[in-house]
């Protein structure tokens, strides 16, 4: 089969061609953010970035974005120091730090937006069965005049007498304003 030349020649071009990519909103706002920085309004431009974060963000499905043990109370949003295993002696508090990504803000009084989210604990053996539960384990509301997507949880769960061995502590977030689920599994040892 023939294919004329000037077929060919355009199939080329055509391939040499850059690709059109269709630009979204994040991309706007970083082009229109590195256009405000450039002429000097720096609060402008991280106001840009940031509610065009937080509008994307709230496309996004709720779930969980960081999960870990943590050696002492978080004292902020990423500020926590992981701990080096997840092996607890009987009788020593198990913290974790859990940051939920995509939560739903709806307006509230005075021209703020909120977030509410419920956490529900689970313990369960390395087969899955349930060893413990507690509904309502944790409660958070969050209100603001953006959409913040520094938002974490600080969980302590303390046991008491367990006996030794390989757990599963799972941690059920229940976004309120949409009612999505999240969960988030830690794998831990009792050890004397």
């Amino acid at each position: 089969m023939l294919v004329p030349k000037s077929l060919l020649r355009l199939t080329f071009i055509a391939a040499l061609m850059p690709t059109l990519a269709l630009a979204g909103p994040l991309a706007d706002a970083a082009k229109k953010a590195e256009e405000q920085a450039a002429a000097g309004d720096t609060v402008g431009a991280h106001d840009t970035i940031r509610d065009a974060y937080g509008a994307f963000a709230a496309t996004l499905p709720f779930s969980i974005g960081k999960s870990v043990f943590v050696s002492a109370p978080p004292q902020g949003y990423g500020m926590y120091a992981a701990r080096p295993d997840a092996t607890f002696k009987p009788g020593e508090a198990l913290i974790s730090y859990v940051e939920p990504v995509g939560l739903t803000w709806r307006p509230a009084d005075g021209g703020l937006l909120e977030s509410h989210f419920t956490v529900d604990l689970e313990l369960l053996d390395t087969k899955g069965a349930k060893l413990a539960e507690q509904k309502a384990f944790g409660s958070f509301d969050f209100k603001g005049s953006v959409r913040n997507q520094e938002v974490f949880a600080k969980l302590t769960l303390n046991l008491t007498s367990p006996p030794a061995g390989d757990y599963v502590l799972r941690y059920r977030f229940r976004d309120s304003a949409s009612g999505a689920v999240a969960i988030s599994d830690q794998s831990f040892k009792i050890a004397p």
